[in-house]
């Protein structure tokens, strides 16, 4: 499984708050199958397969907030994708936290 993280910001918008264009897009999440999401402070994550699966979310993401008022959005996107065995990132995780408990 691929794992995205996805940061989506309208630019040129009457406030520096974007929350509601963050509402949008996991609204759109929702009603996605087969697919796990994550929302965190600084962007979401997204598990998927396939990576082709991924792109097609994130360009929807991307898409939802552009509307009367936005005409310019910057999305960045990190994509963490291994072949060799399962990923998660709740795995990616525990992985992390078992190391902490070793030290």
């Amino acid at each position: 499984m691929a794992i995205m993280e996805i940061s989506i910001i309208p630019v040129g918008t009457k406030t520096a708050s974007v929350s509601k264009y963050v509402v949008a897009a996991i609204e759109m999440l929702k009603k996605e199958k087969g697919i796990r999401y994550t929302l965190t402070a600084m962007g979401t994550i997204v598990e998927a397969e396939p990576i082709e699966r991924l792109l097609e979310i994130a360009g929807k993401m991307h898409s939802i907030a552009f509307d009367d008022k936005v005409k310019r959005v910057v999305s960045t996107i990190k994509i963490d994708e291994r072949r060799d065995k399962k990923l998660t990132s709740k795995g990616k995780i525990d992985s992390v936290e078992e190391k902490l408990k070793r030290k």
